[in-house]
């Protein structure tokens, strides 16, 4: 199936959750704000979601600087 991945498309396997997708992009471990459809999601919330074709998914890479 096909979402948005920060703005491109992205093929991904039917049903598959939010953890799923963050540990296929090696992102599973990392520091992110996810934005699933419009709305900010908890990182607590991220099991209860099950991407469906045509979703918006908004990745974004924290990172310490100064």
């Amino acid at each position: 199936m096909i979402i948005f991945l920060n703005g491109n498309d992205y093929e991904c396997a039917t049903g598959a959750s939010l953890p799923k997708l963050l540990d296929e992009l090696g992102l599973a471990t990392k520091p992110v704000v996810v934005e699933y459809n419009e709305q900010a999601i908890f990182p607590r919330e991220y099991a209860q979601i099950f991407l469906h074709e045509g979703d918006r998914v908004e990745i974004i890479m924290l990172a310490a600087g100064g």
